[in-house]
């Protein structure tokens, strides 16, 4: 993902998290720097950097986007042009080879969300332990087939290993 398209994203994300359902204005953007940071970016500078004219910030713009959108400064440059975060693939037609470099590509990336999420301890925390497991697809399966249970369902069912556990039976 480039500059441009990662800005826009986190505009995107931005308007959804302020309850806007709609991606902030590159102008709502502008204000609310203002507001609640106390300095700002000029909107055709924002516009400028999502339409490529500009593909490098300097440092005080990036630290002042990053801490604006509460990501990593360093999440705010252009991926390399063969950089992927994709992380499903159909690993019965890996070779073992194939496999160890998907692991070692998705232990990067979870590291890096670590560092991207440091503002959100939870988050935070649960990158950096799946980046330390063994099989961490195996983990992400799992994770993806407990998402289809209803929250209630899913928390009795997360009480009830932890009695387990505390009753040493597990």
């Amino acid at each position: 993902m480039n500059l441009s398209e990662k800005i826009k994203h986190l505009r995107e994300v931005e308007g959804e998290l302020r309850g806007l359902n709609r991606p902030m204005t590159q102008m709502e953007v502008v204000k609310a720097m203002q507001e609640e940071l106390n300095v700002s970016l000029s909107q055709a500078y924002l516009s400028q950097l999502e339409k490529g004219k500009r593909v490098h910030l300097t440092a005080s713009s990036r630290d002042l986007l990053a801490t604006f959108f509460k990501v990593h400064p360093g999440y705010l440059v252009s991926d390399p042009p063969d950089y992927s975060t994709d992380l499903l693939t159909d690993t019965d037609l890996l070779t073992d080879k194939r496999r160890e470099e998907e692991t070692d590509h998705l232990r990067m990336w979870l590291t890096a969300s670590t560092a991207e999420w440091h503002d959100d301890a939870v988050i935070a925390h649960f990158f950096e332990r799946l980046s330390r497991v063994e099989e961490p697809r195996r983990y992400l399966s799992l994770l993806q087939q407990l998402l289809s249970m209803p929250i209630k369902e899913l928390e009795t069912f997360v009480q009830t290993l932890q009695i387990y556990n505390e009753n040493g039976t597990y």
